[in-house]
């Protein structure tokens, strides 16, 4: 008897404003369900994949990538009327019919021709760096003291103030001395960088050199 009002007391009466909390939260139906989501997958077929309809037969669709113009890529049918390469074409074919290949040779070379008069000159063209001209002033005492400085004190005559001090390139230095104990350090300051790498950038600088390597092999 105990049982059966205390289950009348836990369910929720008509008159009740407390019914919400009542309801099973779990068992409620989401909206992705299996049918509605295979429902929102069915796209329908865009139509540039249907057969034609308006097309009685098979045809080529010439669309070739976006590039720079070319004369001997672009088939005559596809030409305007008023093309100018409609005569290089009527040139060309006579002159293969009439059997004087010099005649078509000179229809290359008015194209080579058209081609150069529309490209700038190289003399007209502006130097990406200033321009300099190469010193031989340095003497057989001055590679010498290059390398007494280069030799006593590395880490503070470095190639870059010799290099200012001789009025000369870093790459003339290194020719004229080296420096075994700075190059140590660097390779173990390096090597200490590259035990803090992670699996990642390893694999990274693994497949960098192997690129490089790979662009040795093709030229």
């Amino acid at each position: 008897m105990s049982t059966s009002l205390l289950a009348q007391s836990l369910r929720p009466s008509l008159i009740s404003s407390d019914t919400a909390q009542y309801v099973c939260k779990t068992c409620r139906r989401n909206a992705a369900s299996y049918r509605r989501t295979r429902k929102m997958l069915r796209v329908k077929q865009d139509p540039s994949f249907a057969p034609s309809t308006t097309e009685t037969s098979e045809h080529i669709i010439f669309n070739p990538p976006p590039s720079a113009p070319n004369v001997y890529h672009t088939p005559s049918k596809f030409l305007p009327q008023s093309d100018p390469r409609w005569k290089l074409h009527a040139e060309a074919a006579a002159a293969a019919a009439t059997g004087t290949p010099e005649k078509s040779s000179s229809v290359l070379a008015t194209i080579a021709a058209q081609r150069a008069a529309s490209q700038p000159k190289a003399e007209n063209l502006k130097p990406i760096r200033p321009m300099y001209e190469k010193k031989y002033h340095l003497t057989q005492d001055d590679i010498e003291e290059i390398r007494r400085l280069r030799q006593e004190d590395p880490r503070h005559w470095s190639r870059l103030r010799l290099a200012e001090k001789f009025q000369c390139s870093q790459f003339f230095v290194s020719l004229c001395v080296t420096a075994p104990e700075v190059a140590k350090e660097k390779e173990e300051e390096l090597n200490a960088v590259k035990e803090r790498w992670g699996r990642r950038k390893r694999d990274a600088r693994e497949a960098r050199v192997e690129r490089k390597r790979l662009w040795g092999q093709d030229a």
